[in-house]
């Protein structure tokens, strides 16, 4: 019983992490930011520039796609805006001349960091109030709960 009480508790808080993290939420926080912060970006394509820069090796509209979760006509408009927004550019693949991979600008760059920035002031803010083993036993908890739900995911989990 105790570990469906559990389950049920972690059910409930990651729904509250989805609800303070939608674009919506994130903007709101963002308009209360220092004025010395520069207009932000638009929230549709923080999700390509978390995609590509999290990429190792090629990254390609299909694995932004599937980083995001989205079908890949969804993933082809939000890239064309990223593109277009010069945050990201396409480079030709040396190894297939029928495709292109992507990779941020400078400006992609410098908005990915301001991005971290924010979301970590954020985040920083929340456990302001913690003792420094309880962050660091958060954040080991959190990273090995998100690598197993990432994992199962993709299908490559143990259960």
């Amino acid at each position: 019983m105790e570990d469906e009480q559990a389950v049920a508790a972690v059910e409930r808080a990651m729904v509250e992490i989805r609800r303070s993290q939608t674009r919506r939420a994130l903007q709101r926080l963002a308009a209360g930011a220092d004025p010395g912060v520069p207009a932000p970006l638009d929230p549709a394509l923080f999700g390509v520039i978390d995609a590509v820069e999290e990429g190792e090796g090629a990254v390609t509209v299909t694995s932004v796609a599937d980083r995001l979760g989205v079908d890949q006509p969804r993933a082809s408009r939000l890239v064309a805006r990223a593109v277009e927004a010069g945050l990201v550019r396409r480079v030709a693949d040396p190894d297939d001349g029928r495709r292109s991979t992507l990779e941020l600008t400078a400006l992609g760059a410098e908005h990915a960091e301001r991005v971290h920035r924010f979301r970590r002031e954020v985040f920083g803010a929340a456990m302001r109030g913690w003792p420094e083993r309880d962050r660091r036993e958060f954040a080991r908890l959190l990273t090995a709960f998100v690598t197993e739900l990432g994992a199962r995911h993709r299908g490559t989990g143990d259960g």
